[in-house]
């Protein structure tokens, strides 16, 4: 009898729940995009079947059989990163992206790296699970050494905020694999000193950033965006009364600031609703690790994606509304943009295959003879 990729125990383990979830984002967003800006949402709609179609090609392949390819790809990345502060294409004073010959198309190595990082720590736990009292020393060395190493990359190119979420997912990883309280005693006080002298360390329009943020006169970017959530009140308005993205004072509204615009729409109890959304997604997945015990490999990956979810959500939500500064960070499947979206249809095929197959015989081409 022959394995397919229908075969009904794969199908039985597919986890529809986050499918379900995640669906309803991108519709609303899709939509939002289309009252801002037609070409730009037609450009998004090819992001969405184009991501379809690696969410099918990822979710086929036989990751467990190949888990031994996720350092190659982590070390490949790590060489991008270190090339792209040298022959890297520079915008606006950053070198961050890199150009593919003869096509003459740029990408972002640092983007394309976030879905291999979270494979590799998971990777590194499933090979060396951690005791029952916690990692100790040794331990954390060697798996710091591979979150800081592309964390300097990414800040000297410079890219602080990417590189910050990456140490945030790396250090939240870790949370939840378990060292020893004496290690995150020791890393909350070198947190606490590195905050305190690391500001010196930082670009001038890093610095600006910071005291816009902390400063009482708020940003351009800030201030039309607080006007147009406040302006969405209770219920939200209709399109063509939401003035501050239709008269082009709210800016990137399709992108960074989409949030501020969906609030104008769709009003208070619009954010309530898309925010409870999102934390049931989060919620969603961490709740999977209790059907993946001992299996690593599952474990991490669908902690770090929730950890990345959370973090933009929340980094993205507070920078609209003041409370954080403004450092770029999209609204994860609801910004515009192929980058952000192709790396969390990425993940989440990435999930759904470890789920899915969660035994090495369904990769196999014969279950039993008869």
């Amino acid at each position: 009898m022959k394995v397919s990729l229908f075969d009904r125990r794969v199908i039985d383990h597919f986890d529809w729940v986050t499918i379900a979830l995640i669906s309803p984002l991108m519709l609303v967003s899709l939509y939002l995009i289309f009252e801002i800006n037609t070409d730009l949402a037609y450009r998004q709609l090819a992001y969405m079947c184009i991501g379809l179609v690696v969410f099918v090609v990822v979710f086929m392949l036989p990751i467990r059989r190949f888990i031994w390819l996720i350092p190659f790809g982590y070390w490949t990345g790590i060489a991008l990163l270190a090339i792209v502060k040298y022959i890297g294409t520079e915008r606006q004073g950053a070198a961050r992206w890199l150009e593919v010959p003869f096509l003459h198309v740029t990408f972002q190595p640092s983007e394309l790296f976030k879905p291999i990082f979270i494979l590799m720590l998971a990777y590194l736990i499933h090979e060396s699970p951690p005791p029952p009292n916690g990692y100790g020393w040794k331990a954390f060395f060697k798996l710091s050494l591979y979150t800081l190493l592309p964390f300097f990359l990414i800040a000297i190119e410079p890219d602080l905020g990417t590189a910050l979420l990456l140490l945030m997912i790396g250090g939240g990883i870790l949370l939840a694999a378990g060292l020893k309280r004496k290690i995150w005693v020791t890393l909350i006080v070198a947190t606490a000193i590195s905050g305190v002298f690391g500001y010196e360390l930082l670009h001038d329009y890093q610095k600006k950033r910071i005291e816009d943020f902390i400063s009482k006169n708020s940003s351009y970017h800030v201030r039309q965006s607080m006007i147009a959530i406040g302006s969405g009140g209770l219920a939200g308005k209709h399109s063509e009364e939401a003035t501050q993205t239709q008269l082009r004072f709210l800016p990137i509204a399709a992108s960074d600031f989409i949030f501020a615009y969906y609030v104008e729409r769709f009003g208070f109890v619009g954010a309530l609703a898309l925010i409870l959304l999102y934390i049931l997604l989060i919620t969603h997945l961490l709740s999977l690790n209790l059907k993946t015990h001992e299996d690593y490999l599952a474990m991490v990956t669908i902690t770090g994606v929730a950890i990345m979810l959370f973090l933009y959500m929340a980094i993205n939500i507070a920078m609209t509304i003041g409370l954080a500064p403004v450092v770029g960070v999209p609204l994860p499947l609801f910004s515009s943009g192929g980058s952000s979206f192709m790396n969390f249809v990425i993940l989440f095929a990435v999930i759904e295959n470890l789920l899915a197959f969660r035994f090495y015989f369904l990769y196999t081409s014969a279950l039993r003879s008869h």
